[in-house]
C-alpha cells in the first residue's frame, strides 16, 4: 500500500486563521499534515528570518485532523526552516501555504508572506504551492477555492512541479459557480503608486500610515491580473533565482 504523501501547511496569517483552517481540512482529506504556523500575523514580511532574537515552537491542538500542529512565533520562512530542521523526521513531499486573507498576484509576490514560506520550501526542495485569495477579510468566504485547491494539489502531487519552481495561485472573490476555471499565467508588470498619510500624535509626535493604489500597467491577457478580472483562477509559476540571464550577454560588453 501506497504511504501518503506528507505535506506540511503554513501560513503568515497566524495559525488559527479561516484561510489555513479550511486549507488543513482539504489537505487531511490528502496525505498526512504537519502544521507548522506563525502564532500571530505575519502579512508582508516577504523573506524575512529570525537572526537576532530567539525563536519558540510549541505543538498546539487548534483543530482535530493534523498528525500534529505546531506555533511559532518566527516569520513565515521561520517556520518552514524549523519544520525542515528540527521538527520533521523526513523532508515533506509537497508545502502548502495559506489561504491568504488577500491577492498575492503580480508584484505583491515580493511583499508576500505567504509566498515566501512556499519559496523557503522551494529552496529546501521541496515541491510548494502558495494559496490566495482576493478577500483581507478575516470572515472571508473559502468555501468556493476547495474543489479547485484539491484539484490543483492532486495534480501537484501526481504529475510533478518542476523543480526549483513554486506556484503562486490566486482566486478571484467569486461564489464556485461563478469561476471559469484555472489558467497557467505570467506575473503582471504592476506597482503600488505608495503614499504615506502624516499624522500626529496626542504627544506631539508625528508617525505615518502607508497608504497607496495598486496600478496594474499590463493590457496582456495571459497575467495573473487579466485572469482573475476574467473570473479564472490565476496560476503563475516562479522561481526564487533572481538572476536576469537575458542581460548578462549585454552586462559583459562593459568595460569592467
Amino acid at each position: 500500500m501506497t504511504p501518503k504523501p506528507l505535506i506540511l501547511v503554513t501560513n503568515d496569517d497566524g495559525i488559527t486563521a479561516p484561510g489555513i483552517r479550511m486549507l488543513i481540512e482539504i489537505m487531511n482529506e490528502i496525505g498526512e499534515v504537519i502544521v507548522v504556523a506563525p502564532d500571530s500575523p505575519q502579512s508582508a514580511m516577504g523573506h524575512a528570518i529570525t537572526i537576532d532574537s530567539t525563536l519558540h515552537c510549541s505543538e498546539v491542538t487548534v483543530s482535530d485532523g493534523p498528525q500534529k500542529e505546531y506555533s511559532c512565533s518566527g516569520t513565515p520562512a521561520d517556520c518552514v526552516k524549523l519544520a525542515v530542521n528540527e521538527l520533521l523526521d523526513r523532508k515533506p513531499d509537497l508545502c502548502v501555504s495559506g489561504v491568504n486573507h488577500g491577492s498575492n498576484s503580480s508584484i505583491n509576490v515580493i511583499y508576500s508572506g505567504t509566498m515566501s514560506a512556499a519559496m523557503e520550501a522551494g529552496i529546501e526542495g521541496i515541491p510548494a504551492i502558495g494559496f490566495s485569495l482576493m478577500d483581507f477579510r478575516w470572515n472571508a468566504d473559502f468555501h468556493p477555492l476547495k474543489k479547485f485547491i484539491k484539484q490543483i494539489t492532486l495534480e501537484a502531487l501526481l504529475q510533478g512541479i518542476p523543480r526549483d519552481i513554486v506556484l503562486n495561485v490566486n482566486f478571484p472573490k467569486l461564489k464556485e459557480k461563478e469561476i471559469k476555471g484555472i489558467k497557467i499565467c505570467r506575473q503582471a508588470k504592476a506597482n503600488w503608486v505608495e503614499e504615506f498619510d502624516k499624522r500626529t500624535n496626542p504627544m506631539g509626535k508625528e508617525y505615518y500610515w502607508l497608504t497607496g493604489t495598486f496600478v496594474n500597467e499590463d493590457k496582456g491577457e495571459d497575467t495573473d491580473e487579466w485572469a482573475l478580472e476574467q473570473g479564472y483562477v490565476s496560476i503563475v509559476p516562479t522561481q526564487f533565482d533572481l538572476t536576469a540571464h537575458h542581460s548578462i550577454q549585454q552586462l559583459n560588453t562593459w568595460n569592467l
